[in-house]
């Protein structure tokens, strides 16, 4: 944390001299080093070149040069806009690159590309560096994900898994489950025993009376449900292939018999 505080008080005085671009690049190039623990000699690679244009950092493994991380840095005055993001993204597009930050030494802004048709972009999650402490527990797993401890463990990929799975729409799809239906009426058959009601009424008043439209009819829900229903394959496939791999019992086993002697 003594790192995190240095730099805190540095990127504050950077906002009160207005520093310019070439400025909060350094402190952002040291602030990669000392807190996230890159070697800003081997492994930060500056104005790399991206068909005709320059994105202002790199993260690279030094060994493959694999590009890890592309990062655009606005002076610590600017407020980061639509515009920035849309270059900060059309870099990593261009350079086929899935990970983008965006910053100016203050705000941190990481997205994923997704290369479909058209390409799309995710925001994973942004963090204010100067509110960032002991009890920011989140912020602080954002900055172990994209740090090179994280990346040598597949942080940022674990990451955004854990950011997909705690959402609204996956909470709001098992939810609106069967499987949490049947719970519930079990529930409430177990304290009301001569209260009768059925799953369809459950998901009635899930749907009319405790869920938000916004997390049933959202293209989000749908994709949730859809992740939903992969898993719930995924086990059942796990399942079958243990009962194929499973050993016959001592049923099935041949019967010893034994000799007796006289």
């Amino acid at each position: 944390m003594e790192g995190l505080k240095k730099y805190q008080a540095i990127v504050n005085l950077l906002k009160k001299k207005d520093a310019n671009e070439s400025d909060t690049v350094t402190v952002v190039t040291d602030i990669l080093q000392e807190i996230f623990g890159y070697d800003k000699y081997t492994e930060v690679t500056s104005e790399y070149a991206i068909r005709g244009t320059y994105c202002d950092l790199a993260i690279i493994t030094p060994n493959t040069h694999k590009i890890r991380f592309l990062i655009e840095i606005k002076a610590v005055s600017v407020v980061l806009s639509d515009n920035h993001i849309k270059q900060t993204v059309d870099y990593g597009a261009n350079a086929g690159v899935s990970w983008v930050i965006l910053t100016n030494a203050e705000r941190w802004m990481i997205y994923k590309i997704k290369f479909g048709k058209p390409i799309d972009k995710e925001l994973v999650y942004e963090f204010n560096l100067l509110n960032v402490n002991e009890k920011t527990v989140k912020e602080l797993e954002a900055i172990h994900a994209i740090s090179k401890e994280g990346q040598q463990n597949a942080g940022i990929d674990d990451f955004y898994s854990s950011i997909q799975i705690k959402n609204k729409y996956i909470i709001g799809s098992l939810l609106n489950s069967e499987d949490v239906h049947s719970l519930i009426r079990k529930t409430i058959k177990k304290l009301y025993d001569d209260v009768k009601i059925t799953n369809e009424e459950i998901a009635d008043i899930m749907v009319n009376d405790i869920i938000k439209r916004e997390i049933i009819d959202s293209d989000e829900s749908k994709k949730a449900k859809k992740e939903i229903e992969k898993k719930y394959k995924k086990i059942e496939k796990a399942k079958e292939k243990d009962k194929e791999t499973t050993p016959a019992n001592s049923m099935d086993k041949p019967q010893t018999t034994e000799t007796r002697t006289e």
